[in-house]
Parts: C-alpha cells; structure tokens; sequence
C-alpha cells in the first residue's frame, strides 16, 4: 500500500486520520475535528501537514481547517456544492473527479444525505475509502439535510465498490449500531457473532474501524434493504428499497 494511515482518537467518539504519501512526503488530515490533537500526532511523525481533505461542513469535520491551514499552510480539498460552508476551501471537487495525491489519487463520490454536500474519497489503488458521516460500522448517518430516496442512492454508490474496499468511517458509533441492528434482523447469524466480537473489541477498548465494504453488506441493515427478514421485521415487505431504507433510518432515530 501506497498509503499510510494513522488512525487516532478526537473529541469524545470521532477519529481522526492522517494519510501520508510516501514518494510526495504528502501528508493529509482526513477532516479536522480537533487541531491539537491533529497537531500532536503530526509532532509525534514529524510528517509536515500539507492538505486537508473535507468530507464535510460540520464542525467536528470541519472545525480545525483555519487552525490548522493558518500553522501549516495547507490545501483545503472539499466538496465544490459546499464551497461556502467548508472552511478555508482551496479545492473544489465534484463527482467523479479525481484529486492528485503525489503518487496516488483519489476519486470523489458525491454521497448527500447526511448533509447536502457530503463526498467521499476513494482511493482505487490502495482500495481504502473515507465516507465521513455517510456510512458507519452497522450504521449510517441521520438524515439532517438530505432524503432517504438520497441517502440510500449514496449507500448504494459505496456498495458498488469492491467487496475488498477498507472502510474508515469517522465515528466510534459500533457498540450501539450493533444494539439497534439485532431488533431489525435479529436472524442474521454473522450478525449475531458480529456483535459479540465488537462487545469484545469494546471492552478490551479497541476500535472497531476500519471495517470492510463486505462486511457491512452482510451485516449492516442500512445497506440490506433487500434482506426478506429486515422488510418483514420494519413492516416494509417489498416495498421500494429506498422506503425499507427510510423506514429502518426512522426506527433508529427513535431507538
């Protein structure tokens, strides 16, 4: 792998990321939720912060962009939808495009939903993804800006990844995914040992990100909508798949 990732905890349940391109000595923070964490992890490296890549407006993704651009001088990347809401933007990106990353590169998926201008990053090479807010492990994002007919045609551009692709998601949200997830498809035997291995991930307290795209097919209810057992479990059986999607997002808003 081209790439290495440095995955470290910030604020109370976010990760924070540093990617850095060897060849370049291109170093990225995935999102900016907390500048002096960020900043402790680059002195500890002795990696020098060159760009910041947005998956979207929020604070805890967005907060640290001026601290950290005004210390480093860095390139902000963000979605171009989203050009007034992402501090200090540099770059604008769109669906599709590519972002040139020294020796490697990422491509943008625009996946709106839980905000209107949410992207993620693909890096194809190393077959590792950043989705931000938009998919967790068992889990996915509220529905703050966006539509459940929205949302789910964003899960379903991250399913047509390859199954192989290595998810990193920006929140340690597993443990209660995982609570929620059992009431919907409480049938779903690799997902009943799922649970049990990220109960004991917890408790040894260890993250439970990066996951796979493989994975949370088989065991993530937002993205098995066509699963017989979660539509008959929400009341949904075949309905369209974006109304079985919406249906589960509701039932979780109020679990």
């Amino acid at each position: 792998m081209a790439l290495e990732i440095l995955q470290f905890p910030c604020l109370s349940d976010n990760y924070g990321y540093l990617i850095r391109e060897p060849e370049s000595g291109f170093t990225a923070s995935i999102d900016t939720p907390e500048d002096a964490a960020i900043n402790a992890e680059l002195e500890k490296k002795g990696w020098r912060l060159t760009h910041i890549l947005n998956t979207h407006h929020h604070f805890d993704h967005a907060g640290g962009n001026q601290a950290l651009k005004a210390r480093w001088n860095c390139t902000v990347v963000g979605a171009a939808i989203d050009r007034e809401r992402i501090p200090g933007i540099d770059v604008a990106l769109k669906e599709g495009e590519m972002f040139r990353f020294g020796e490697t590169q990422a491509v943008v998926i625009e996946v709106p939903g839980h905000t209107t201008g949410h992207i993620a990053f693909h890096f194809p090479r190393e077959g590792v993804a950043f989705v931000g807010d938009t998919l967790f492990v068992l889990g996915c994002g509220r529905l703050f800006e966006g539509t459940p007919q929205m949302m789910w045609q964003s899960l379903s551009k991250l399913m047509a990844l390859p199954d192989e692709t290595v998810l990193y998601c920006a929140h340690e949200y597993t443990q209660s995914n995982a609570k929620f997830a059992v009431t919907v498809e409480p049938n779903n035997e690799l997902l009943l040992a799922r649970r049990n291995e990220i109960d004991a991930l917890r408790a040894a307290g260890k993250p439970t990100v990066p996951t796979t795209l493989a994975r949370e097919k088989a065991t993530n209810p937002f993205l098995r909508a066509a699963s017989a057992d979660l539509q008959k479990q929400v009341g949904k059986e075949g309905a369209p798949l974006w109304e079985v999607f919406g249906e589960t997002r509701r039932l979780k808003d109020t679990f």
